[in-house]
């Protein structure tokens, strides 16, 4: 097996040129033979046809006018290789002998009295074999013109064989040198034929597949993130209905958790099918008050939390998906900066602005809207919205620019 489709290609060239050169060198043979055989029996044809005529002029038949054809009456005066032709019973054959002697024999048939007679005319025709004469003289300077074109026929196939693969190769090559999350670039895709749709189609399905896997690790990721703080809640709710009996709050925080819980899911799940995401025009201030409602407790007075937004504030999006945006801002504000931490919503030239204050003395122990950006993005991503996120000293600061339909 061949190590490379270049090797493959350049052997079948070279193959096919070979049986090329073999094939017409045959043919060439086999007609310059049939040609001088053809000349000979012409003139064999012409002396048995003027003999004929000469002997039911005469009566006699005479001798051939070309020197190199005699008639034989008898078979015992022919040469001896002729002579073992005619008795084996043979009327026209094509005589060699180990002497170089080369004849031809062809027997015509004469009206003699009451009876017939026999005419055996012989030609030697070792000085016509002008084929086989140019090949004892100048067969060597054949074969070396042969061998000579079969080699320029080998270098061209060589060179077509790499010109006509080296597109395939470039292409296995930047293939092979592709990396999980960096930029496919193939050169290929330039061009305007068969190689140019493969690479175009490859590319668009290595990046399909590792897109797949990026969806894949972030579903992983998400679920791991935005499953845990519900599972916790449900389970605290369970270890206390098991000290006392359930009131109408635990019930409703339990329904709570779990509605989120399944919207989540689905949310999470569409986003790792990448599934279209249908658009609506809604008011992102409902869904902030929503999660305010849902996050904030009696300790967050108006000193605490700051809200400046616009009694109603249309855009364009999913509202499940924003509602869960809003909810990881919010909660990994609300967790991450600490009891005293201060929140502040703002909105201003089409700017939605989280702040939340971190104490400097919990150093890298407050990650703020740093723990979860890579869901945040990507929930922006599917709505066509753009997020900022900006850590600071002081203050963790996300900005949220959400698609608005004029």
């Amino acid at each position: 097996m061949f190590r490379s489709i270049r090797h493959g290609l350049f052997a079948a060239l070279a193959g096919f040129t070979v049986l090329i050169c073999v094939c017409y060198t045959g043919l060439i043979l086999v007609i310059a033979y049939v040609t001088e055989d053809m000349l000979i029996d012409r003139l064999l044809q012409r002396e048995a046809d003027t003999v004929i005529a000469h002997a039911r002029q005469h009566g006699t038949a005479g001798q051939p006018s070309n020197e190199m054809i005699r008639a034989y009456a008898s078979v015992a005066a022919l040469p001896l290789p002729v002579r073992e032709a005619v008795r084996s019973g043979r009327r026209r054959a094509e005589i060699f002998t180990d002497t170089g002697r080369h004849y031809h024999l062809r027997t015509i048939v004469l009206a003699a009295g009451s009876g017939t007679q026999s005419l055996y005319l012989v030609a030697d025709v070792t000085p016509l074999l002008v084929v086989s004469k140019l090949v004892r003289e100048v067969g060597g300077v054949l074969a070396a013109v042969a061998l000579g074109l079969i080699g320029l026929a080998l270098l061209l196939a060589y060179l077509l064989s790499r010109r006509l693969v080296a597109p395939l190769q470039r292409l296995a090559s930047e293939v092979r040198d592709i990396r999980p999350g960096a930029p496919i670039e193939l050169g290929a895709r330039r061009r305007r034929d068969e190689i140019g749709y493969l690479a175009d189609r490859l590319g668009s399905t290595i990046a399909e597949l590792h897109a797949a896997l990026a969806r894949e690790q972030a579903f992983t990721r998400d679920v791991s993130h935005e499953l845990r703080t519900p599972l916790t809640v449900m389970k605290n709710t369970f270890v206390q209905l098991g000290v006392q009996p359930p009131g109408e709050r635990d019930v409703a925080q339990l329904r709570a958790g779990v509605d989120a819980m399944a919207d989540t899911v689905g949310v999470l799940f569409a986003l790792a099918r990448a599934e279209h995401i249908a658009d609506q025009t809604f008011d992102l201030r409902g869904c902030i008050e929503e999660c305010l409602l849902r996050l904030v407790d009696d300790d967050w007075t108006g000193e605490r939390l700051l809200l400046d937004l616009p009694d109603r504030l249309q855009v364009t999006g999913n509202r499940h998906l924003s509602t869960l945006l809003m909810n990881n801002c919010l909660g990994n504000a609300l967790f991450h900066g600490g009891p005293a931490s201060r929140l502040e919503l703002t909105f201003a030239q089409g700017r939605l602005t989280v702040k939340n204050s971190v104490d400097p003395c919990a150093g890298g122990a407050m990650q703020g809207f740093l723990h979860g950006q890579n869901l945040l993005l990507r929930i922006a991503a599917a709505m066509d919205w753009d997020v900022c996120l900006h850590a600071g000293v002081r203050d963790y600061r996300v900005e949220i620019v959400p698609r608005r339909d004029s």
